[in-house]
């Protein structure tokens, strides 16, 4: 969904791609690109094709395809629903391979995981209060977060992770069945973060992103005496099964939240929280007031 400060869902680093909605693009790893490999020959030893193979194990046919591309961590689920597919001696094979992953630290590994929740979700929140999120990123306010970016990033790199972020925004287009919910604070938008034309240029993103039938983008004001987020950011998906992940990230630190428990508290957390901002309407209203203003 997914997620970046300048790169992961909200937008921290700049080897992720930013949409926690941000996202994270990885370097393959010998290791994943190997687990790929494997899973497609098993897949094709079984006369299957990916379209066929992907509702047979409850994941979407992009991405099995970036797992054997060796772009997505896999997930745990998938060995298992493999193995019932594929057969017990094919299954212990991907295990095998599993077992041989190298997992990348912290961030890396846990974002690989949220990516790919993210890209097979029904629904999608976010709330930030660090940066707009990555999937609501116009390309001058991302420029701008990577020319501020610490340590610099080469003009190589910069170009890089701007490519892969806008791309990775077609989620919103691409998922027209997925609801995508967005909370961000007023505070984010008075900042005007690479100065007049840069944040002209978002409100008027947001303004239009905020039409599709499936987002609704809603603003915390800045004067809340009642506020739900004060724990901070937070991402959260249901998955096509209508189990609920989390997602959370900091300086250089992430945290994938699985239990049900504790992501029901965010869920609930996250409700608060849109009761507490502007309505849609209200955001628009406030969006063109703001665009008006500059």
């Amino acid at each position: 969904m997914a997620t970046d400060n300048g790169g992961g869902a909200g937008g921290s680093t700049a080897r992720r791609e930013g949409g926690a909605d941000g996202g994270w693009e990885p370097e393959l790893s010998d290791s994943l690109k190997t687990f790929g490999a494997v899973l497609k020959a098993l897949r094709e030893e079984a006369r299957l094709t990916q379209e066929q193979f992907a509702p047979l194990v409850r994941y979407s046919a992009a991405y099995i395809a970036k797992i054997e591309q060796g772009k997505r961590f896999p997930p745990r689920d998938l060995l298992d629903r493999s193995d019932e597919v594929l057969g017990a001696g094919a299954g212990r094979v991907l295990g095998a391979a599993a077992r041989s992953l190298t997992r990348k630290v912290g961030l890396a590994t846990w974002f690989l995981q949220w990516a790919g929740i993210e890209e097979d979700t029904t629904s999608l929140y976010a709330y930030e209060c660090r940066v707009i999120p990555g999937l609501l990123q116009p390309e001058p306010y991302i420029r701008a977060l990577f020319e501020r970016h610490l340590p610099p990033l080469t003009e190589e790199q910069s170009e890089r992770q701007v490519a892969a972020r806008l791309a990775r925004q077609q989620l919103l287009v691409e998922r027209p069945n997925t609801a995508f919910s967005f909370v961000i604070e007023q505070a984010l938008l008075e900042r005007r973060m690479g100065g007049a034309e840069v944040t002209k240029a978002l409100l008027t993103h947001l303004l239009v992103v905020g039409r599709h039938r499936n987002v609704e983008l809603q603003v915390m004001p800045l004067v809340q005496e009642e506020h739900a987020g004060f724990e901070g950011e937070m991402y959260l998906a249901e998955t096509t099964d209508h189990r609920w992940a989390g997602y959370i990230e900091g300086h250089g630190s992430s945290m994938l939240v699985n239990d049900p428990k504790a992501a029901s508290s965010m869920l609930q957390r996250y409700g608060k929280l849109r009761s507490q901002a502007l309505s849609h309407q209200a955001t628009a209203c406030l969006l063109e007031q703001m665009r008006g203003a500059l």
